[in-house]
């Protein structure tokens, strides 16, 4: 009768076990395994794991001071809640993606499982030398309380298993990582080019493929591949001898993540579109920032040319540094102008000037000033490349946006969405309020604020909410607890808060917004959408 109450209870712990193990490997994957991150996140998100540390306490004093079938049944109840609250099934924004990775770790997790278990039925095996021995099997406390353990111990034992695997996932990486090298060496005569900043580089990597593609067989990093693993995927996934142009997005959330980058792809241009309070959590300071993203500067090749957005503050501070920068912006002071801009609901009309004085009007389908800023350091670097100016003109027409960045969604039924639900930022909010006031429209914002801010979080998003009462007929936040010092910048701000709605999730969110009653057509600004790990 032990035997089995022990493997009962071992079994419905164990399915408790998985559930809650692939919960917590979910988490720690849309943290970029990264262990600093993953137990940040987990400090931010404590309340989550209250429920099991309450229950590992209590059955623990009840297992050590009374144990008995049914404090046994109780705590196997327990675990059954443990298992019901994250059992598979939920929609996530972005899924759980089983990579070779994620089986490596999940390996080294039961391992440490098994050794738990192992430990504790080695604790219950327990015979002695009277006739009825078989009785005291599995009656010692303690190895109840082991099993109990491993469940209440999984959100330690998750990231635990990624600090194990680190110097085997190194070891791994650095083979892939030589092998992208040595076939970047094989093709002496592709051009490679970096493109980093704070925000815009996704934008301006579509850009430039797009405008190099019109004349020469052309490579971009796919969606967010812009990390080491992420470029070494495409060289090797992706590369082959035809191409002639290799457009390498950079990212980083640390010092010197750009340079890892560089010493990857060894570009011989960069382009960096911007510089800004972002990751500032990870980076520690704004000064961080700015040094890593010139990482790339510092990495080019020699004979190399380095575009930068000149009409960022902290880029044209770096500027002594670097005087053989080529600077682009809507500026007289930079080398490539745009100029005479015309914005509106349909799109944008600009005149480029090069540093030779030659002009051309260009007109997109894109939406507001700073994708000009964009379009133009693509421009500037395809027309030194040899394409001629004229030749821009079609390719930089037949632009469309980039998904989930301003990306303009007509839904019918008298509602337009502005999607710009990637990972927003100050300079971004600003633009994307910018793009909204152009419409003569009943103008709504759908938003759960920005987030990796560090101590600037929410004097940033407090001022969002300013900005955001002078631009909107209506406000729905995302959220109760993110979204606070944007509701208390509204509030100040004079705005009428029977206009506001703080909604649970973006689903309330957006039946809200179609619950609205206006004469006008509905114009939607989705401004940033939280992954599941916020």
């Amino acid at each position: 009768m032990n035997i089995i109450l022990f493997c009962i209870y071992s079994v419905i712990t164990l399915i408790s076990i998985i559930f809650l193990s692939l919960r917590e490997f979910h988490m720690l994957q849309l943290n970029g395994y990264k262990t600093p991150e993953h137990s940040w996140w987990m400090k931010k998100n404590f309340k989550r794991y209250i429920f099991p540390l309450v229950c590992f306490a209590l059955q623990f004093a009840s297992f050590w001071t009374d144990f008995s079938i049914p404090m046994v049944a109780l705590f196997s109840v327990f675990n059954i809640i443990i298992a019901i609250i994250n059992k598979p099934g939920k929609k996530f924004k972005k899924p759980f993606v089983y990579t070779a990775r994620v089986k490596r770790m999940l390996t080294t997790f039961f391992i440490l499982i098994a050794i738990i278990f192992g430990v504790a039925v080695i604790t219950g095996y327990q015979p002695c030398k009277c006739e009825a021995w078989k009785e005291h099997l599995f009656t010692n406390p303690f190895s109840y309380i082991l099993v109990g353990s491993a469940l209440y111990l999984t959100p330690i034992l998750a990231p635990l298993a990624n600090i194990i695997n680190k110097p085997l996932e190194k070891s791994i990486q650095k083979w892939y990582i030589n092998d992208a090298k040595k076939k970047l060496a094989s093709m002496p005569n592709l051009h490679k080019v970096g493109i980093t900043g704070s925000y815009g580089k996704t934008s301006m990597k579509f850009y430039l493929s797009e405008l190099l593609s019109s004349q020469y067989e052309t490579l971009k990093t796919p969606e967010s591949f812009n990390t080491p693993m992420g470029v070494t995927i495409t060289v090797r996934r992706d590369l082959k001898p035809t191409h002639e142009y290799f457009i390498c997005e950079m990212g980083a959330r640390r010092v010197h993540e750009i340079k890892e980058l560089c010493d990857i792809a060894n570009p011989h241009d960069g382009i960096i579109t911007s510089v800004g309070p972002q990751h500032l959590e990870t980076f520690g300071s704004i000064k961080n920032v700015v040094n890593t993203k010139f990482e790339l500067a510092d990495s080019i090749s020699p004979l190399g040319k380095i575009y930068l957005n000149g009409d960022n503050k902290l880029i044209r501070k770096k500027l002594e540094k670097y005087p053989h920068a080529i600077t682009y912006g809507l500026k007289e002071e930079n080398d490539w102008k745009a100029t005479d801009i015309s914005v509106s609901d349909r799109g944008t009309e600009f005149t480029v000037t090069s540093p030779d004085g030659k002009s051309c009007r260009y007109s997109t389908k894109l939406l507001g000033e700073h994708n000009v800023q964009n379009l133009l350091g693509a421009i500037a670097y395809a027309s030194d490349t040899g394409i001629p100016m004229e030749k821009l003109v079609l390719p930089v027409k037949r632009i469309a946006a980039v998904p989930h960045r301003l990306q303009l969604l007509d839904k019918g039924n008298g509602m337009t969405f502005i999607d710009d639900a990637y990972n927003s930022n100050p300079s971004g909010c600003h633009a994307a309020l910018a793009v909204l006031e152009l419409f003569d429209a009943c103008r709504i914002l759908v938003t759960p604020g920005m987030v990796e801010l560090g101590k600037k979080q929410e004097e940033l998003n407090y001022q969002f909410g300013q900005d955001a009462a002078k631009s909107c007929d209506y406000i729905v936040l995302v959220g109760k607890n993110q979204t606070v010092p944007i509701f208390n910048g509204i509030k100040d701000s004079g705005y009428n808060m029977e206009q506001v709605y703080v909604a649970d999730n973006l689903n309330d969110a957006l039946a809200k917004v179609r619950s609205y009653n206006t004469d006008k057509k509905k114009v939607v600004l989705l401004e940033n959408d939280l992954p599941d790990n916020y």
